[in-house]
């Protein structure tokens, strides 16, 4: 059972260009093989048109013992460059599972370290109790909960929005 109320429907096309940052205080918790990966209500959020909102845990947050780096890493035309994770849970792995920046460009630069996680690629992820479902495609990491509403950037026939 959701342990908050969601806050009111907001359409990802209200959301800004570009990306604005945000504290989000409900209880974020991201499973995977039988394991609480993470669990905080210390989260950042980023907000950017088009795309459900990225959840970023902070690494005090996250066991840190079940991530391995992996050897991809992408660019950001906003928050700089990523390096990528792979979930190691005993014999499950989960590649590419989650992503952090290491020197975020400004105004950024409280994402530092933190990690976000990819709802496919793990067991289930919810917000304030609400599972979430994934943003569709293979590149971008948005997690849908029920306040949020689209169309998502993400899916097939999205690449040139």
């Amino acid at each position: 059972m959701p342990s908050h109320e969601m806050p009111p429907t907001e359409s990802v096309w209200d959301y800004p260009r570009p990306p604005a940052l945000r504290h989000d205080t409900r209880r974020i918790v991201v499973e995977c093989a039988g394991e609480i990966l993470a669990a905080t209500t210390g989260a950042l959020k980023i907000l950017e048109t088009s795309h459900p909102p990225v959840f970023y845990v902070p690494p005090a947050d996250v066991r840190t013992d079940l991530l391995r780096a992996a050897a991809h890493h992408s660019w950001c035309e906003w928050k700089g460059g990523a390096e990528y994770w792979d979930v190691v849970v005993g014999p499950d792995i989960r590649l590419l599972a989650a992503w952090s920046y290491p020197a975020p460009r400004p105004p950024y630069e409280q994402l530092v370290g933190h990690f976000a996680f990819y709802a496919g690629r793990v067991d289930r992820c919810t917000v304030a109790g609400h599972t979430v479902r994934p943003q569709e495609g293979d590149f971008y990491g948005g997690w849908i909960t029920p306040e949020v509403r689209g169309p998502f950037k993400g899916g097939d026939r999205t690449g040139g929005w």
